[in-house]
């Protein structure tokens, strides 16, 4: 990602212009990150994989912990073996391919459980998740609404970047073909939109502020919920991460 310097004390970052599509049955809305950094889980799954339900399972009882940010990036390249996943996309099979140089994954394979950046195939043990260490990015968002403005702010000297997830809850699929054929599968935070915010260097005590518009139709019946994850630029694993619950 491109590195863009200031030493404005406030940085505007505009992830998206385009139409907005978000519902707005909450006109205003806010949260805050803690004290310490949440714990952001990524699962790689597709619909025409059969060990995929249970890691789907897995990721969807997460709902219960208010502080961890879940995104189930479904990926296509099941998609030519007998099921077309609805969900699933070139870009986000891409990103699978890119994140391998951060988590330490050799190659794509679902499913994959990714925690805080790194590549977790014991996920099946893991049966809590806790906040890590201090943080050392504050992250406050609100949604006023179709916009939503965040904003950003690093205790030190650091190159961030970030990126914005739109996730909806409460999917299911009568799968009809392939491995999990006459299987209903469900489906929780599932990525819906991502996009991504270039990378900018951050100065102690100062803030960016970051504005995202969709520009996807969600379905307001699933809950869509607007994703913020900062991560250390040079690194690529998440520093401070936060979900909008509206």
């Amino acid at each position: 990602m491109p590195a863009s310097r200031t030493h404005s004390p406030r940085l505007l970052l505009v992830a998206a212009l385009a139409g907005a599509v978000l519902p707005v049955q909450a006109q205003t809305c806010m949260a805050k990150s803690g004290a310490q950094a949440a714990p952001v889980v990524e699962l790689y799954t597709s619909e025409g994989c059969n060990s995929c339900p249970p890691a789907d399972r897995w990721l969807s009882a997460l709902k219960a912990d208010p502080s961890t940010v879940a995104l189930a990036f479904h990926v296509d390249y099941w998609d030519s073996l007998g099921w077309k996943d609805r969900f699933a996309s070139a870009a986000n099979t891409q990103r699978q391919t890119r994140q391998q140089t951060v988590n330490g994954s050799r190659y794509n394979y679902t499913p994959q459980v990714v925690v805080n950046g790194m590549d977790r195939k014991d996920w099946s043990g893991i049966t809590a998740l806790s906040a890590r260490d201090a943080a050392s990015v504050q992250i406050s968002v609100m949604r006023s609404g179709a916009e939503v403005t965040a904003t950003v702010q690093s205790n030190a000297n650091a190159k961030l970047a970030a990126y914005w997830a739109v996730t909806e809850q409460g999917h299911s699929s009568a799968v009809k073909a392939g491995e999990n054929a006459g299987v209903m599968l469900k489906h929780d935070h599932v990525v819906r939109e991502w996009q991504a915010v270039p990378a900018w260097a951050a100065n102690a005590g100062e803030s960016a502020t970051l504005q995202f518009r969709s520009s996807t139709a969600v379905d307001s019946a699933h809950h869509p919920q607007v994703n913020l994850v900062v991560v250390n630029a040079d690194t690529g694993r998440p520093v401070q991460a936060l979900k909008l619950g509206c």
